[in-house]
């Protein structure tokens, strides 16, 4: 059992996390026709929009109440009643999603107080859906307000009496997940034939994919008839133990029962994962599927020679540090060095000795002391790499220094398996490679060697 501290210091150094409205606003990309709307300064909303669009190299839909000093002082009332009237004269979305931050929260704006007003004064807005989350930036981290998002999304938007639907099942994916992985996620469920509705569901909207027409809105990911539609599913498949609060959520609303599965990278994980599908559907496990879990188990063996006993040090997200460390810890490598960002009840579960909830300076310093030798984070951590002379596997958000982010895929076999291949390749690239010249005889030993001749050192 790892034990987990906090670091005390009076600022964080290079920041490792980030903020709880980033992660409800990328949650709510996830959702189709969806304006996505920050109750904020124009500050906030403008980093937020340029953390995403760098990682993922799209057009991001991000819009804010705009805030300033005098409306922080007399309340955001007016603010919040003019965005909503534009986003809805401008861009006709299905859902205004809006999530607080830590200046209104400070202020302590009465939100939804306020969206009851102004829905009684605007009776045009009973065509938009309208979902309030709160997420104080100054607590929590990335993870912590998308799953505050969803768990707002399925506490108010499902019908809550329902008629179950055969087949069909709620799939929740936790924010550490790529587009990629729920594409892979996707294939998997419908090989039994179920038919999986993902809550949010980023692979449609943030795949990369050229639209025929450009809107002002999301472009994919599900729909609100989808959302309404909730409670119709046989269960619900939680990915990641952030997204449990959700799972209960929907539970309580709509009766739905749930399972929720800590990860999906490892032969272990998805050994249970697609049994349990096997188990919802009735039926066998594909013959695709076998064979990729042979392939993963192959690669695992042609892996492990370069994992065995390799000190890494890992900082992320909590569900993506416990996803990525505990198969690495499988793979026989070393977690010498864990930081994360928030708390959660996967910490204490790590293979580790310590977890500590800090930033990427404690994460370098850390790692120097403990005589790492592969470095494992998102892109802030490349400045550290360089400083002690380490290779860096990019992982978690942002990754603004690499293209290509939304299709990476580490979940299921044929993820792991890339997991495998991608971390092996790169340890095998900076694996020291000796010469003559990395062993100079000392000149004492070559004067022993050769009696009666000058001693010179080299080989």
């Amino acid at each position: 059992m790892a034990h987990v501290s906090e670091s005390r210091k009076a600022c964080a150094v290079n920041p490792l996390k980030m903020s709880q409205p980033l992660g409800a606003a990328y949650a709510f990309m996830g959702l189709a026709s969806c304006m996505p709307v920050m109750h904020g300064s124009q500050g906030c909303t403008s980093f937020g929009l340029v953390v995403l669009v760098r990682h993922f190299k799209e057009a991001i839909p991000l819009q804010t109440t705009a805030m300033n000093e005098a409306t922080t002082v007399m309340g955001g009332y007016d603010n919040i009643e003019k965005a909503l009237l534009n986003i809805r004269q401008r861009a006709r979305p299905a859902l205004i999603a809006i999530c607080s931050t830590g200046l209104t929260e400070t202020r302590g704006d009465d939100v939804e107080g306020h969206l009851r007003l102004i829905r009684q004064r605007h009776p045009e807005l009973a065509d938009t859906e309208i979902v309030y989350v709160s997420t104080p930036d100054y607590v929590g981290a990335f993870q912590d307000g998308w799953a505050r998002a969803v768990t707002a999304l399925v506490s108010q938007l499902p019908a809550p009496q329902a008629p179950r639907r055969a087949g069909l099942v709620n799939v929740l994916p936790g924010s550490h997940l790529t587009p990629g992985d729920l594409e892979e996620v996707r294939d998997m469920i419908e090989a039994f034939g179920l038919t999986p509705v993902f809550v949010p569901d980023v692979s449609g909207s943030l795949d990369g994919h050229i639209p025929e027409a450009w809107l002002g809105t999301t472009l994919g990911g599900t729909p609100l008839a989808a959302l309404r539609e909730l409670g119709t599913a046989e269960h619900t498949l939680a990915l990641g133990e952030q997204m449990r609060p959700a799972a209960l959520a929907l539970q309580a609303r709509c009766g739905v029962p749930f399972t929720v599965f800590d990860r999906l990278t490892g032969l272990t994980a998805t050994d249970a994962f697609v049994a349990r599908l096997a188990e919802l559907s009735g039926r066998a496990v594909p013959a695709r599927l076998r064979r990729q879990r042979s392939q993963l188990v192959d690669a695992m063996l042609d892996g492990h020679f370069h994992f065995g006993n390799v000190r890494v040090a890992l900082a992320a997200e909590p569900d993506l540090l416990w996803s990525a460390g505990s198969f690495l810890a499988e793979m026989g490598a070393e977690l010498a060095v864990c930081v994360t960002t928030t708390r959660s009840p996967l910490l204490e579960r790590m293979p580790s000795a310590e977890v500590l909830v800090g930033d990427l300076e404690d994460f370098e310093q850390s790692a120097r002391a403990a005589g790492c030798e592969l470095l494992m984070t998102h892109s802030h951590g490349r400045q550290a790499a360089e400083r002690l002379g380490l290779p860096l596997f990019r992982i978690g958000i942002p990754m603004f220094d690499r293209i290509g982010n939304s299709h990476i895929c580490h979940a299921g076999y044929r993820g792991t398996r890339n997991f495998v291949y991608e971390v092996g390749n790169l340890l095998m690239a900076h694996a020291p490679h000796h010469g003559p010249d990395d062993w100079p005889l000392p000149a004492a030993s070559l004067a022993a060697a050769q009696p009666g001749r000058p001693a010179t050192a080299g080989a």
